[in-house]
């Protein structure tokens, strides 16, 4: 079963994605916890989604995978300066 309202749902992560001072990237079970009333695996098709529609990016340090809003984060100011 998918997300009912998944407009509403990506709504809510982009709203508390914003509201994090400091932090621009997130580990998918931080994502979990923003729609807490959702399947997991329902939860990482809509952030999958959300990355396919550019709203938002994967990053990865070798090891780790995080997911941040698409445009936000140190590494955007380093390539900009660059």
């Amino acid at each position: 079963m998918a997300i009912a309202d998944e407009q509403a749902a990506k709504d809510t992560i982009v709203e508390a994605l914003k509201k994090k001072k400091g932090k621009t990237k997130f580990y998918l079970k931080d994502y979990y916890k923003m729609l807490p009333d959702e399947k997991l695996m329902d939860v990482k098709r809509l952030v999958n989604q959300m990355v396919k529609e550019e709203i938002l990016e994967y990053w990865s340090s070798g090891s780790t995978t995080l997911i941040g809003l698409k445009g936000l984060g140190k590494q955007h100011a380093t390539e900009e300066d660059e």
